[in-house]
């Protein structure tokens, strides 16, 4: 679930996918200066393309298209990289997509072939890449304090100060920091452990919630959607985040024989920390970074892009390559079903701080416990095509 440009999440789905081995944090390390570069590719050069469900694409594809036709911006869609086409090009495309009508996955599968030429992404020169996975959290909540909600979920701090460092040098671009102002001088926001033990003041709750681990969870996301004891349900989202980085815990739990790294995945890190209540405090605030969230108004998690995510098409790309909007075909073994792939056409639609560098994604997977199931132990080698209006 789910912070820095390497990015910022608003879902999370922050939305943060969990890397929780140090072969996966190894792996972000390299990738973070790589170079992106385009090999122009047929449709038939793309593995299974006629086997995927286009017309669900297309239809997530079309939430991106509403933003862009809202859009005044000329130019370059990206001002760094001319590849990507302008913002006329993909504006041109979207009006083509609100007058088509297209009802099969056929006339979809066409409409991305008519208006896009497909490019493989390397890495340098390295075409395969890590995909994991993230999901929206679910939880029970109050509106008061109660003796079984009094986990409290806050709303983003008045003093927070969230600084975006590319602003000020171009050699900080991408690179975000937060705090507090004190005398005229910045100074790191309280941590984890500052904020469970010692509280936030006055700072308003959103909702007291009746579960830790799963409060955890959320922040870890960076969304989630709330069933309230009345009967009512509640997203919330990503609204800031403390500054201080964000640190995998599952790598505690290796270095302490609790679960063999060959085993290690969300739904253990969860196990864990249920099956040991007087030990799992501690564990928890070992990962710093703390999120405040804001209460959302739409039916949906949104992403970075600032739309609403579409289950399983939807995927978390690193902001500071790609533009958010374009269409994905992603290529990589499907988390929980032996000897099948994943093999679709997925939009660029948010961004988190774990993916780092052109051949890494996250695959939103919904919500609650069967998305868990799949995001969780979603850590795959894959590859990525890019498509790209054509010229």
């Amino acid at each position: 679930m789910l912070f820095i440009k390497p990015r910022i999440s608003f879902i999370l789905p922050v939305v943060i996918a969990i890397c929780v081995l140090t072969a996966c944090e190894k792996k972000e390390k390299k990738d973070m200066r790589a170079v992106l570069n385009l090999q122009a590719l047929a449709f038939s050069d793309v593995p299974a393309w006629e086997k995927d469900q286009h017309k669900a694409a297309l239809d997530a594809f079309a939430v991106t298209c509403a933003r862009f036709l809202k859009s005044k911006k000329t130019g370059d869609l990206d001002k760094d990289d001319a590849r990507f086409g302008t913002w006329d090009d993909w504006r041109a495309i979207c009006q083509d997509l609100t007058e088509a009508h297209i009802t099969d996955d056929q006339d979809a599968r066409l409409f991305f072939e008519t208006h896009f030429t497909p490019h493989r992404v390397l890495a340098d020169d390295e075409k395969d890449g890590l995909f994991t996975g993230y999901y929206v959290a679910e939880l029970s909540g109050a509106d008061v304090e109660t003796e079984r909600f009094k986990y409290p979920v806050y709303a983003k701090p008045d003093d927070l100060v969230m600084v975006d460092l590319g602003l000020f040098r171009d050699d900080l671009k991408g690179r975000r920091i937060a705090g507090t102002v004190r005398d005229g001088r910045l100074y790191p926001y309280a941590d984890r452990a500052d904020i469970e033990t010692k509280g936030l003041g006055d700072v308003p709750v959103l909702l007291w919630a009746d579960d830790p681990v799963e409060v955890f969870f959320m922040h870890i996301q960076g969304s989630g959607r709330v069933r309230m004891v009345d009967g009512s349900t509640r997203f919330i989202g990503y609204a800031g985040q403390n500054g201080h980085p964000y640190t995998a815990i599952g790598k505690f739990l290796i270095e302490m024989d609790a679960v063999k790294k060959e085993d290690m995945s969300m739904q253990a890190i969860r196990t864990w920390l249920n099956d040991n209540p007087d030990q799992s405090a501690a564990l928890m605030n070992k990962n710093a970074s703390y999120v405040f969230f804001h209460e959302l108004t739409q039916d949906g998690a949104l992403g970075g892009e600032g739309v609403v995510l579409t289950p399983e098409r939807s995927l978390a790309i690193d902001h500071t390559y790609y533009p958010y909007g374009l269409p994905f075909w992603l290529d990589a073994p499907h988390p929980t079903v032996p000897n099948q792939r994943l093999q679709r056409v997925m939009i660029g639609q948010d961004t988190g701080g774990a993916i780092r560098g052109p051949v890494r994604g996250d695959v939103f997977w919904g919500y609650g416990a069967d998305a868990e199931r799949n995001a969780g132990p979603m850590k795959s080698e894959g590859t990525l095509v890019v498509m790209l209006p054509k010229k």
